[in-house]
C-alpha cells in the first residue's frame, strides 16, 4: 500500500532499510526524523512495515520521534509492523513508554486486528500481553480482531482471542455478522466447531438479509462448490 508516495531520500532509506545512509542522514542537523511523504507515512512507518530493525532502533533514539504518528490511512507504525508480522519492531516498539498499542484512525482497525486479520499469530500473542490493549475494538464497520481471526482462518488466533473473557463471541458488526457468520460462509469447520462447542455461543443471530451462520453453510454445500477459499493459515477442509 502507498507504494506511489513521494519521499525524501531518509524515507526511501528507511523503507529500503539502508542503516547507513539513514545514520548518515540522521547526523545533519536539519534532518527531520519525522518528515512525512505524500501519503503521510513517516521514516518509521516505512521501516517499522519493512521490518528493518536497525533502522527502526535509530530512528528511535532520535529525540521528538513519534511513534503514534498516524498516517493519511490511519495507520501508525506499530499497526504497519503488525499486519506484516515483524514481531521483533513489534517488540521495540511497545517497549516504549509512550506508545499507544489500541490508536487507530479513519475506518482502520487497531494494531491487533491487523495482526488477527493477518494470522500473525506471535504478534497477537504480544499484544495481548498488554494490560492496554484491548481486544474487542471495533473499526469503523464493526469488525472485531475476532472478527478478522476467523476470516483469516487461523485457529491459533481465534483460540488467543476467545480465552480472554472481554472478547463477546457473538457481537456483531454493523452486517449484522457474528464470528460463527463468517466461520461458517467460507467454511472454516474447525473454527465453527471450535465456536459451536462454546456454552455462551448464539448460533441463530442473523445478519442484515435474515441469513443465519446455518443457512450460510447450506449454502455453501447446496450450491455445490468445488473449491473452498483457504485462509491466510490455510485450514484443513472436508466434504463428506
Amino acid at each position: 500500500m502507498a507504494g506511489n508516495c513521494s519521499q525524501t531520500l531518509l524515507l526511501r532509506a528507511a523503507k529500503e532499510g539502508n542503516d547507513r545512509v539513514v545514520e548518515l542522514l540522521l547526523r545533519r542537523t536539519n534532518t527531520y526524523p519525522n518528515m512525512e511523504d505524500t501519503c503521510g507515512r513517516t521514516p518509521l512507518s516505512w521501516a517499522a512495515s519493512g521490518g528493518h530493525v536497525g533502522v527502526v532502533k535509530l530512528l528511535l533514539g532520535q529525540e521528538g520521534i513519534n511513534p503514534n504518528q498516524l498516517d493519511d490511512y490511519g495507520r501508525t507504525p506499530l499497526s504497519w509492523a503488525a499486519e506484516e508480522g515483524h514481531d521483533r519492531v513489534v517488540k521495540l516498539l511497545l517497549e516504549l513508554k509512550d506508545i499507544m498499542p489500541d490508536r487507530k484512525g479513519g475506518k482502520t482497525g487497531t494494531p491487533l486486528s491487523w495482526a488477527a486479520k493477518m494470522g500473525r499469530e506471535r504478534v497477537v500473542e504480544l499484544l495481548l500481553g498488554r494490560e492496554d490493549v484491548h481486544p474487542a475494538v471495533a473499526d469503523n464497520a464493526g469488525r472485531t480482531p475476532l472478527s478478522w481471526a476467523i476470516e483469516s482462518g487461523c485457529d491459533r488466533v481465534t483460540e488467543l482471542l476467545l480465552e480472554r473473557e472481554d472478547v463477546n463471541p457473538n457481537f456483531t458488526d454493523k452486517l449484522g455478522r457474528t464470528p460463527l457468520w463468517y466461520a461458517a460462509q467460507h467454511p472454516f469447520e474447525s473454527l465453527v466447531k471450535l465456536l459451536l462447542e462454546r456454552e455462551d455461543i448464539n448460533p441463530n443471530i442473523a445478519d442484515y438479509r435474515g441469513q443465519t451462520p446455518l443457512f450460510m453453510a447450506i449454502q455453501f454445500w447446496y450450491y455445490g462448490e468445488t473449491t473452498v477459499e483457504k485462509g491466510r493459515c490455510q485450514p484443513q477442509y472436508s466434504r463428506q
